[in-house]
């Protein structure tokens, strides 16, 4: 195997597929991203049994990527990576001698790295769907964005750690929930599925995913089997196992009714409940008391050990009812962080039902905070 090649290029490939490798995996040769030259193409793989990643660098253009030999090596993903990284060259040469031993090299500069070879690799089939799923790549950041933080880092309760994804027809429901409060996103797709979906994809994977594609608003291809998703953009493949288990029916969360509803600036609410959580604990789960007094709302927390502090601000209201309840300042500012609107609405239905918040400027999305109990 041997190669030229424009050291950007390279770069990017590997810093893509070397988000699968971990160091902690119990198979060594997991910890080598898998280089596979063929006559147009130059394949990259990377896997730690939980996602798998895979690019393609097309050989177009001769100035960027020249191909001399064919052949495949396990190359140690850290080093390499390090190594491309740090070469301050335009172009990189790779090749293969012995067998086992990579050589890689530029005018003044020569690394020598042990390969493995390609037969102890596993298996990988990243294979594709007939019925497949299309959604924007920035349709799907926003998604995530708006639902991961939601999910829970508790490994007791698996099922939680991830983001369903419920596919009906053209709708895409997306909740993520870690039971003290719901991120719900539920967009139309461009076109029908032609089967009904109901998964859910570990969030931590899904995030990792979002980070390597562009902002550009290409499509994404999504290839769900029993056990595991397949996305697929341009060159690149990300293959995520899936959660076993049933998520559960987080509809019923979701109060019909309010006693009131309050509209509010979204960053001057932000603003106010961090401020006001200066003054709480962790202990104290950050928490903040909202009480409203007419077209007052109130906002205040208190500790034992540090203080008291109180803020007000005129907000508008449906009706003269009013309210006192407490909840947790960090999951509510995670809440309306993830609106990209001017104003949200806050929906109260009693003071240990849960808070809803939602905006009229983006209907596709809902957040949810359950109420802490301070008596």
């Amino acid at each position: 195997m041997k190669f030229t090649i424009k050291k950007e290029l390279l770069l990017d490939a590997l810093s893509k597929v070397s988000k699968a490798i971990s160091t902690k995996n119990l198979i060594p040769v997991l910890a080598g991203i898998k280089f596979e030259l063929k006559k147009k193409k130059l394949i990259l793989t990377a896997s730690d049994n939980d996602i798998t990643i895979q690019t393609i660098i097309d050989a177009e253009n001769e100035e960027d990527f020249k191909i001399d030999t064919e052949g495949s090596i396990i190359i140690q993903g850290k080093y390499i990576l390090d190594i491309v990284r740090k070469l301050p060259d335009e172009y990189i040469n790779l090749e293969v001698i012995d067998e086992l031993k990579i050589l890689i090299y530029t005018e003044n500069r020569e690394f020598n790295l042990n390969g493995i070879s390609e037969s102890e690799y596993p298996h990988i089939g990243l294979e594709e769907s007939k019925k497949k799923i299309f959604i924007q790549s920035g349709v799907l950041k926003n998604i995530v964005y708006q639902t991961a933080f939601a999910s829970s880092n508790e490994e007791s309760k698996p099922v939680l750690t991830g983001i369903n994804f419920n596919i009906v027809g053209d709708v895409l429901e997306c909740n993520s929930t870690d039971s003290y409060r719901l991120a719900r996103k539920v967009i139309k797709l461009e076109k029908s599925s032609e089967e009904n979906y109901n998964i859910v994809i570990p969030s931590h994977n899904i995030i990792e995913f979002t980070k390597i594609i562009n902002e550009d608003d290409e499509n994404i291809e999504l290839h769900i089997f029993n056990n595991k998703i397949l996305f697929k953009t341009g060159n690149l493949k990300f293959e995520s196992r899936l959660i076993n288990g049933t998520y559960p029916n987080t509809s019923n969360l979701l109060p019909e009714d309010s006693i009131m509803i309050i509209h509010t600036n979204l960053n001057d609410f932000y603003n106010v409940i961090d401020r006001v959580s200066i003054l709480t604990s962790d202990k104290e789960k950050n928490i903040v008391t909202l009480e409203t007094n007419g077209n007052t709302m109130i906002l205040k927390s208190s500790s034992v050990e540090i203080g008291r502090v109180e803020e007000k601000m005129i907000v508008e209201k449906n009706n003269n009812e009013d309210i006192k309840i407490s909840f947790s300042a960090k999951y509510m500012m995670e809440a309306l962080k993830s609106f990209s609107t001017e104003s949200v609405d806050l929906y109260f239905v009693g003071e240990i039902k849960p808070i809803l918040v939602k905006s009229i400027e983006d209907e596709t999305l809902t957040q949810l905070v359950l109420p802490i109990r301070t008596y």
